[in-house]
């Protein structure tokens, strides 16, 4: 965005004339071009860009009808920054800054620009500054401002914007709070949701607000949630820092500047003021940071983290919430679709292959992180991807290697100080180093990220215990006691030798994110697997023939024929043999596949081990459910029992 339009003088035919007489002065001419429409450098800048505005009325109609356009834009902005100044106005003063558009770095004449003013009732400093709206700035612009502003932002060899996320370089789970009512105490799945009340909310909401009000300048983005139209949420972050704004530029769905023209009243509100803290000493604190969500107020409150991850995440809690009142099914999945309109749902924890299997070159990518499943089908939650890039390389993610470029934000990446190329081997900065890009960036995605109903939901673990099967097929009662689980085993260490694999189960593969009970997700995938027949499959991506430091890891080329024979649905018409303990549905035969290792007992040297540790997993899984095993669902808890009696079996 700028002030103005430029017009491009085309150059007289042939080499630029020079020419010193007539000057009186011997100063050259350049008469190839018409002169600059500038007196003023601050003039010649505005030239240089141009506005970006929705389409004008041609030139040769009525003048009149071109005033009224004019102003009919400039009510639009005044009502802009109305709604904006309302979001910043705080609760307990009923007063906020007054708002003008555009960087203070090119606006000095601000002051005297048309604003809107929140009305007051008290007078206070704050009232008595302005605060400048840099509002959804593009990101060349948000480049300029990290670079100018924000140190630790620089250009990477390959375009991206690198920065830092200040001490946080994760998320903060033990710091996320819920604000709890009469409504929410009856709904939330208390065990990822920390409760809070309304009051320590809005203690900690005017803590932030008051930072932002402060600021010279704070950005704003109105963006979109959920790719579907008919249940999109229209979502506004207001941030401190361009960092911030750039990456939620990618994550969320990007308005037209017809959309924008139109947004409107925002459905949910981020107040972004993650570097400065909260007050420990306030109720439910416990540390300096604080993620609160109000799911009445429907707005977030962010406090002590730069760690833009937790915009994107908070979010995704608020859709876990919204969409299934709807009926609408939210998911932690990836998802992608075949030439012939096939559609697979991946669920996995960190380090299962989930981005590396749904991310395939003979299929549409969808999306990689977050959908939804409605009565239209699935659709993408999010405008872009948050890829790991810790040991990065061409050869093994071509896709998010090449997605790296200019608009793509690099977080706590370690770069060479002269050629700016980026050492994605180094963990100097966290081992959590990570790329955002809009979903554009990938070549074979599909846009709009909309598809039709799946056909095959693939549950991936990555099972260090080498016990569980390549592949298996599941019933739908074991879809749903599997999904509720979510499994994968993390490698403990080697520092004194190898160390027994750490079984972990996040329910529904996203325990942090759900915001209600997990058997009333996996209910709502059970019923919409069954009305669209859709089929289950677990997939190991672990260990075969012993578990992690005896076996070895069962190569992705066998697993990608695995996942190959699903999307063909070959696997639909094969022989299967069920397993003991957790009776399990495996595959005779898998073309590609060596078929010994499709039943891991074959693999194992040590029977009597296998056995053992088979029984040790089982245990585990059994220990884990036994929290959801008193809560009924279905017709007298029917549904409940079935799901139980799906998992391992003594």
């Amino acid at each position: 965005m700028a002030d103005g339009d430029f017009t491009v003088s085309k150059p007289s035919n042939g080499l630029a004339k020079i020419r010193t007489e007539g000057s009186g002065h011997g100063i050259c001419h350049d008469d190839s071009a018409l002169p600059v429409k500038a007196q003023t450098i601050d003039e010649l800048h505005s030239l240089q860009k141009k506005r970006w505005s929705s389409p004008t009325t041609p030139m040769d109609q009525q003048t009149q009808q071109q005033a009224f356009i004019a102003a009919s834009e400039e009510e639009r902005h005044k009502q802009r920054l109305q709604s904006i100044s309302a979001s910043l106005a705080s609760l307990t003063r009923e007063t906020g800054p007054k708002l003008v558009r555009g960087d203070p770095a090119r606006n000095a004449e601000g002051a005297n620009r048309v604003h809107h003013v929140t009305p007051t009732v008290s007078v206070t400093d704050s009232a008595l500054k302005f605060t400048h709206i840099l509002y959804n700035l593009s990101p060349a612009e948000l480049y300029e401002q990290a670079i100018k502003y924000e140190k630790g932002s620089f250009i990477t060899s390959a375009g991206a914007l690198a920065t830092l996320s200040g001490a946080k370089t994760g998320r903060s789970p033990r710091d996320k709070r819920v604000v709890i009512d009469e409504t929410t105490s009856e709904e939330l799945w208390g065990s990822p949701n920390i409760e809070m009340d309304e009051h320590t909310f809005m203690v900690n909401r005017e803590r932030a607000v008051d930072y932002l009000n402060s600021l010279e300048k704070v950005f704003v983005n109105d963006q979109f949630l959920n790719w579907d139209p008919e249940y999109q949420i229209k979502v506004r972050i207001v941030s401190a820092r361009a960092y911030h704004s750039l990456f939620m530029h990618n994550m969320c769905i990007r308005p037209t500047p017809e959309e924008i023209e139109n947004f409107g009243v925002p459905d949910f509100t981020i107040y972004n003021a993650g570097q400065f803290p909260c007050n420990r000493y306030t109720h439910y604190m416990t540390s300096s940071t604080s993620i609160d969500l109000n799911l009445a107020r429907r707005e977030m409150v962010i406090l002590g983290t730069q760690y833009a991850g937790e915009m994107k995440k908070g979010l995704f809690s608020v859709m876990h919430y919204l969409m299934p009142k709807k009926q609408i099914l939210s998911l932690h999945s990836g998802c992608n679709m075949g030439k012939d309109g096939d559609v697979a749902l991946f669920f996995g924890l960190s380090g299962t292959g989930k981005t590396t299997l749904s991310t395939d070159q003979n299929r549409l990518l969808i999306g990689d992180d977050e959908h939804c499943w409605s009565e239209n089908g699935i659709s993408n939650i999010e405008g872009g991807c948050y890829a790991k890039c810790i040991e990065l390389s061409k050869e093994k993610e071509p896709d998010i290697w090449n997605a790296i470029k200019f608009g793509t934000v690099l977080e706590n990446v370690v770069f060479d100080e002269h050629t700016r190329e980026v050492d994605y081997e180094d963990k100097s900065v966290t081992e959590n180093t990570r790329a955002s890009y809009p979903i554009e960036y990938i070549p074979n995605a599909k846009i709009p990220c909309i598809g039709p109903h799946p056909r095959n939901v693939i549950l991936l673990a990555c099972d260090a215990f080498g016990v569980l099967p390549p592949v298996s097929r599941l019933t739908l009662a074991q879809t749903m006691y599997h999904f509720i689980s979510g499994y994968t085993a993390l490698v403990a260490g080697t520092e004194d030798g190898i160390k027994e694999p750490q079984a972990t189960f996040s329910a529904c593969f996203g325990a942090a994110f759900i915001m209600l009970h997990p058997t009333k997700y996996a209910a709502m995938l059970a019923e919409k697997m069954e009305k669209h027949n859709a089929a289950g499959w677990l997939v190991n991506t672990g260990w075969s023939g012993g578990r992690y430091g005896v076996g070895n890891r069962l190569k992705l080329g066998y697993t990608r024929k695995i996942i190959d024979a699903i999307h063909s649905g070959s696997l639909l018409n094969a022989e299967y043999k069920k397993t003991e303990v957790f009776g399990l549905q495996i595959p005779t035969q898998v073309e590609g596949v060596p078929s010994e290792i499709l039943d891991p007992v074959n693999t194992w040297a040590d029977k009597e081990a296998y056995k053992e540790t088979l029984l040790k997993l089982a245990g585990l899984f059994r220990q884990n459910f036994e929290v959801f095993a008193d809560y009924k669902i279905g017709q007298e808890g029917k549904l409940a029992d079935e799901i139980f009696a799906a998992g391992p079996n003594f």
